[in-house]
């Protein structure tokens, strides 16, 4: 009974301060929503809708079980988990966060996979997309376009060897399981049996898609207005200056520079704005990469909030996502360390490499043409996409009063 009380106490006080931060501080409140509101509208909510209404149809027509017995024999042994992880983890990498954590929930709902298995896909995952990497870090903040190329390498790598560190989590069960041999046969009749057992017609499949992302969209950009305004208000009411004294120590025993103490707590909150707070210091371009990519592994309270609340969907506990978040931050940043001389200043980059003139073109041609592709049209594809949820939730709901009458 005391433990329930002192819990009701230290969740009761935390809030009651927000809101009367929101009270004294309106104005800064209202700045950081609508700073938030953008990063949604702009990029976040274009970016990964098509991904998210991609994903549900693929595992609607049964081409997830296809790539998972495809990748079986490759996911089994690497990261003891089933092939259907392969197509999670190239989505995850493509859509980024929280794209990998809502296809792993969709699987875990439909029994494709066991907890056990959903958790380590979930654990790795978790990842920025190319076009936040390249278009809004590389390009954006640090105005580099070589420093792109140095911050996936080491985002994707670490992504990897969490999910290696991850497979000796939880208990092994059927071990000695016979391993069965790939065929395509065996793949193309999965499909089938799947695309016959969906009964719903293709316009009610298509219409759940798009509805149940937009949901999903809906409440991620919720998450980031709320986290963007927590970031604001705690630097008003100085909680950001104490826990950067705290941890300023800890920059100088890693000879970091301690100026990267607030930008870093901004960042734990919110990698967007650590990152760019990060980028803009006075400090070497070396020690920047090393910080802003273990801000990019870790995803910031912002996305591990939207991942819980995803993963809340199911009976996915959120410990070990945590967890690997904290690993692949580490892993990350030590191979950001690795990887400086031989992909930034020699290897790829020296003068006259081919490889230099693909990256830079794949960059300029690419990422970053679509990154301000949706920073000029990103709004106006949110507001017509919401109004299509509108029109068929109305559909939906009528159709449904029309049946019960």
């Amino acid at each position: 009974m005391f433990r329930t009380k002192w819990f009701t106490f230290i969740t009761a006080v935390p809030v009651s301060i927000i809101a009367l931060s929101l009270v004294l501080f309106p104005e800064e409140a209202l700045k950081a929503s609508v700073k938030g509101l953008e990063i949604w509208w702009k990029i976040v909510f274009p970016s990964l809708l098509p991904f998210f209404i991609t994903s549900e149809l693929l595992i609607a027509f049964g081409v997830v079980n296809f790539f998972g017995i495809v990748l079986e024999p490759v996911m089994k042994p690497l990261f003891r988990v089933p092939g259907v992880g392969g197509f999670v983890w190239a989505m995850g990498m493509v859509a980024g966060n929280p794209a990998g954590a809502k296809l792993t929930v969709r699987l875990r709902n439909e029994k494709i996979i066991s907890r056990q298995e959903a958790e380590r896909i979930v654990a790795f995952t978790s990842s920025a997309n190319p076009l936040f990497i390249f278009g809004a870090v590389s390009a954006g903040f640090f105005q580099n376009e070589k420093i792109g190329v140095l911050f996936a390498s080491a985002h994707y790598l670490s992504n990897i060897f969490v999910g290696i560190f991850m497979r000796f989590f939880g208990k092994k069960v059927g071990s000695g399981e016979e391993r069965k041999k790939f065929r395509l046969k065996d793949a193309f009749e999965q499909m089938h049996r799947t695309r016959i057992g969906n009964k719903r017609p293709f316009g009610k499949i298509l219409g759940d898609a798009v509805t149940s992302s937009i949901q999903t969209l809906l409440m991620i950009g919720g998450f980031i207005i709320f986290f963007s305004v927590l970031n604001r208000l705690f630097t008003l009411i100085h909680i950001t200056d104490v826990f950067t004294y705290l941890i300023s120590p800890i920059f100088s025993i890693l000879h970091l520079p301690t100026e990267f103490s607030f930008p870093f707590l901004s960042g734990l909150f919110e990698m967007t704005i650590g990152s760019q707070m990060i980028s803009e210091t006075n400090a070497e371009i070396f020690e920047k990469a090393i910080v802003v990519s273990f801000l990019l592994a870790f995803g910031g309270f912002s996305i591990q909030a939207q991942v819980g609340s995803i993963l809340a969907q199911s009976d996915i506990r959120f410990q070990p996502f945590f967890i690997a978040r904290c690993l692949q931050g580490l892993f990350a940043s030590l191979l950001t360390i690795l990887l400086w001389k031989p992909v930034y200043e020699t290897g790829m980059f020296s003068k006259g490499s081919e490889v230099t003139s693909v990256f830079s073109l794949l960059e300029q041609s690419v990422f970053v043409q679509i990154f301000e592709f949706f920073a000029r049209t990103g709004p106006l594809l949110t507001i017509g996409s919401i109004i299509i949820y509108i029109v068929l939730y109305i559909h939906k709901h009528f159709s449904l009063r029309n049946r019960l009458n």
